[in-house]
């Protein structure tokens, strides 16, 4: 059977299946929008998790349009559920427009991409324009629309207005489809022109969501559900279900058994564990969420190489200059991170930006609702606050969190220095994968308290970042059970005749007098005395490589022993 090409950058629903890509079946999500009490539904995702694709197919599927759209739905799972839902196909004129795209420097460019997206919008609908069913200045204001010459008033009023042309037109109450309604915002925000964006936003929205009379329903997608003002405030009809709503949470991105299943389609299935390993991780209230970009783009590629495809897609700059304006405490915090521990934060489901540099939970909800974090419930405390176990969801991220870090070193290791290290220490050489580590030590190491309580966390975070980038080749278990104890770091290579590695960490204890080749000694006693090797030794690794990392301050030791 002939695979299917994937559709790797294609967000149209019509174009994937009139194209037959492979597409995978969310159409449950129309019903469950059908379903929905509340007539105006807001979803905050993550980018690249599937928004704009589906609010596309929620156009295809409702659309009152001269060719009927129905046969894209065929043999889906919205269709097998019969008349009930089939006969609201193509039963509703549709307004339909995506921000996505609309990241500009200044307001006066974006305000210019808004009106060409309302203009083009309007356009779509241009049989509007001689119906003998609107006034005269009606077609007056549409032609204002149309030219691009009607005053910020009249595009704030557009959804609204035009909804209200269509419903006449039609004798049909309007569904309107806003995707990626907060891209102008994080770009006001990022580029110091956020007052005119919020308050153009504002009224935008207010005029087509809030007490329209010729609204059926409304969608919106974005990031996050930005709270200045109350941008959706007195909007009673509106339900926002986020990441850590069960509405809605296996809709966007992609379920472990869809995962599978593509995986088997393009005979990948024995690649399932190192896929989990970089791409899953996000739990969507219950539900383990998939990124979907990624995957696609893992198994659209020849190579079949097992990359940071999402984190590299666009830029993270709202995600860098927030954590970089926080300070100290929260290198700590990305540590913990980096090493797979969990933190415990209360979040803020409302996001203000002004406030991210001012409130922690601001920032901490930031990454989560942005994918940098995963979620699960922890406790409530005496006043009933919720807080949550937050962790990094793959290692995906967890390269980001890693590159972070580097940036914020005094000096940055050069990467070719990065991969000679790296080769040092898959040949066993470990003379010269000493020499780079302590090189860049000495040189990086002055930002972080490598004295302190927490010395050992910062040297195992930054092995445990750099070892990220050989996710390709070893599974990384850190402080995993082995033998009769947990282990620092073990190094599986996915190659059995290669050379698996384990590490202990241990700081000189100067205040009892302790010297390196006694630090050295109690690193090779305790993995001897746990037996970490026997992990290994189970998966028919012969070759193994024992190392002790002994610091002491910013002086560094890279000691082994050997099996072989």
């Amino acid at each position: 059977m002939r695979i299917q090409k994937l559709p790797v950058g294609y967000s149209d629903f019509k174009t994937i299946i009139d194209n037959k890509f492979y597409y995978i079946d969310k159409t449950l999500f129309i019903k469950e929008i059908i379903d929905e009490s509340c007539n105006v539904i807001l979803l905050p995702r993550p980018r690249r998790f599937g928004k704009t694709l589906n609010l596309s197919m929620l156009r295809y599927f409702f659309e009152k349009t001269e060719k009927s759209n129905g046969y894209l739905f065929k043999d889906l799972a919205i269709c097998r559920l019969g008349e009930e839902y089939m006969n609201q196909q193509g039963a509703y004129p549709v307004i339909f427009l995506t921000l996505k795209d609309v990241k500009e420097k200044t307001w006066d460019t974006t305000y210019r991409g808004i009106k060409d997206l309302i203009q083009n919008e309007f356009l779509r609908h241009k049989y509007l324009k001689n119906w003998t069913g609107l006034e005269e200045e009606e077609k007056e204001y549409f032609n204002k629309i149309t030219s691009l010459e009607g005053s910020e008033k009249d595009y704030e009023n557009s959804l609204k207005t035009l909804s209200l042309f269509l419903e006449r037109y039609h004798n049909k109450k309007v569904i309107i489809l806003l995707d990626e309604y907060d891209t102008p915002i994080q770009s006001g925000y990022l580029e110091n022109f956020y007052e005119p964006v919020i308050s153009f936003m504002r009224n935008f929205l207010s005029g087509g969501f809030k007490d329209n009379t010729s609204l059926e329903k409304g969608v919106l997608t974005g990031i996050l559900r930005v709270s200045k003002e109350f941008i959706f405030s007195g909007m009673n009809n509106l339900g926002v279900f986020t990441i850590l709503s069960a509405e809605f949470n296996d809709k966007f991105g992609l379920t472990g058994e869809e995962v599978q299943k593509l995986l088997i389609d393009y005979n990948l299935d024995n690649k399932f564990d190192d896929v989990r390993a970089w791409y899953n991780g996000y739990n969507f209230e219950g539900v383990t969420i998939y990124n979907p970009w990624s995957i696609i783009n893992y198994a659209a590629s020849l190579k079949k190489v097992l990359k940071p495809y999402w984190a590299n897609s666009s830029d993270n700059k709202l995600i860098e200059d927030s954590l970089t304006h926080n300070g100290k405490e929260l290198k700590n915090e990305l540590l913990a991170l980096l090493n797979g521990e969990n933190i415990v934060k209360t979040l803020k489901e409302n996001i203000t930006f002004e406030d991210l540099e001012k409130h922690e939970d601001m920032l901490w909800s930031l990454l989560l609702f942005s994918g940098y974090l995963t979620a699960s419930f922890s406790h409530k405390n005496n006043r009933e606050i919720n807080f949550y176990n937050l962790s990094a969801p793959n290692l995906e991220v967890r390269t980001l969190y890693y590159d972070l870090l580097m940036r914020w070193f005094d000096k940055r290791m050069e990467r070719d220095k990065q991969e000679l290290m790296l080769e040092a220490l898959e040949k066993g050489n470990i003379e010269d994968f000493e020499f780079y580590f302590s090189e860049f030590v000495l040189n990086s190491f002055s930002y972080f308290d490598t004295g302190g309580e927490h010395a050992e966390k910062v040297y195992k975070s930054f092995v445990l970042g750099l070892f990220v980038l050989l996710a390709d080749k070893y599974e990384l278990e850190n402080e995993r059970e082995a033998g009769a104890g947990r282990c620092d770091l073990i190094l599986i290579p996915k190659d059995k005749n290669k050379l698996g590695i384990i590490i202990e960490f241990k700081k000189v204890d100067a205040r009892k007098k302790e010297k390196m080749p006694q630090a050295v000694k109690a690193a090779f006693k305790q993995i001897e005395e746990k037996q970490y090797d026997v992990i290994l030794k189970s998966r028919g690794i012969e070759k193994i490589k024992k190392l002790a990392i002994v610091f002491q301050g910013k002086k560094v030791w890279v000691r082994e022993n050997c099996e072989k």
